[in-house]
């Protein structure tokens, strides 16, 4: 199943951008990666979804719409495995003002975080890992694709996406990250059955949106906002990011669009409580 264009396109203008114009950069190796990773991403008690049809692995879009105002604000740290030049030559993929704006605010949010992320800025990825206002989700290693022609994003091959998913966890570890969560977002949001049958020992569950944000290169902060707050209802999911250089009025956007969100009568959680409040195992 593949969302509507008009729900990734935003997310996929950044995540080809991301990629386009990065020098070459040998992969790093992630050390102490196993077949058996995948048995250790999943906390006690967190809830994820039963599988789908055919044991694929399931997809999480929203949480129940009758279950009160409450909705996950979710932002995604992305950084592809060939960026190293870019992030050394002064470029930021980091947003630490963000970060301190959520705390500040005391808003739960869950970080969809690649690998490659949490490589290249440890002690951040450690102190979000550690902060119980936070849940660490996995965005893949490398942040490429798993489906072919989405939005010029390089591709991995089906045979690698399962261990492209577990060397993200295991750099999660390697970094301080001792339980993140057994949550999954697509690079680009793009998947297909294929993706999803190769996910399936993995033990994830994807998590979409129904929310976009338009923080992606955007430049007033108030127009995002506004997206946000004109598309939000009870249990939704909002796409944002963690990326000071591809999104960077998040942060402002975040601080207008939560007081009024508030003020409307919603509640934010973490993604872990939207799906548990769909009855799901735990």
């Amino acid at each position: 199943m593949i969302l509507p264009v008009r729900h990734v396109a935003a997310v996929c203008v950044l995540a080809a951008a991301l990629t386009s114009c990065a020098a070459a950069e040998a992969p790093r190796t992630a050390r102490g990666a196993s077949a058996s990773a995948s048995a250790s991403v999943r906390p006690s008690a967190v809830p994820t979804l039963a599988p789908g049809p055919a044991g694929l692995t399931p997809v999480f879009h929203h949480g129940p719409r009758s279950a009160g105002k409450v909705l996950a604000l979710t932002f995604d740290a992305d950084m592809t495995a060939d960026q190293g030049p870019r992030a050394a030559g002064g470029e930021r993929f980091d947003n630490p003002e963000l970060i301190a704006a959520l705390r500040e605010l005391q808003v739960p949010a869950t970080v969809f975080m690649t690998g490659r992320w949490a490589e290249e800025y440890p002690e951040q990825a450690r102190r979000i890992g550690r902060d119980p206002l936070f849940e660490v989700a996995n965005h893949s290693y490398s942040h490429h694709a798993y489906t072919g022609d989405c939005y010029g994003l390089p591709t991995v091959a089906a045979d690698r996406m399962r261990a492209d998913v577990e060397r993200a966890y295991t750099a999660f570890r390697q970094v301080g990250v001792t339980d993140p969560m057994p949550y999954f977002r697509f690079p680009g949001g793009c998947y297909d059955r294929r993706a999803l049958k190769a996910l399936t020992p993995a033990g994830v569950t994807a998590v979409q949106w129904d929310v976009v944000s338009g923080d992606a290169f955007a430049t007033d902060a108030d127009a995002v906002a506004r997206e946000v707050l004109d598309g939000v209802r009870p249990g939704s999911v909002v796409v944002l990011h963690c990326t000071r250089s591809a999104a960077p009025v998040t942060e402002r956007a975040v601080r207008t669009l939560v007081p009024e969100l508030r003020r409307r009568g919603y509640r934010f959680v973490k993604v872990s409580e939207l799906i548990g409040a769909t009855g799901a195992r735990g």
